[in-house]
């Protein structure tokens, strides 16, 4: 049985996350702050070399303080 290897962007995904780009500081903190400003729950994850192609893999494996940015809706409570 062959094993299959499940990415974490899919993992996000699944869970309603939307992937919208990759950012360092200090894009990175604005891009955060504007989209909680819509209303949107914001995630930052760690970049996923597999998701790039070589000359970009090259640029971010010498600077790992690139995250890419997940949103989704606020989740409403109802209780």
């Amino acid at each position: 049985m062959a094993s299959v290897k499940r990415s974490r962007a899919a993992d996000l995904e699944k869970a309603g996350w939307t992937r919208q780009f990759i950012a360092s500081e200090p894009r990175l903190s604005e891009a955060k702050e504007a989209y909680e400003e819509m209303g949107l729950e914001v995630r930052l994850e760690p970049v996923d070399p597999e998701d790039l192609d070589q000359e970009c893999k090259d640029c971010f494996e010498m600077d790992d303080s690139c995250r890419t940015i997940y949103t989704r809706p606020k989740k409403v409570d109802r209780s």
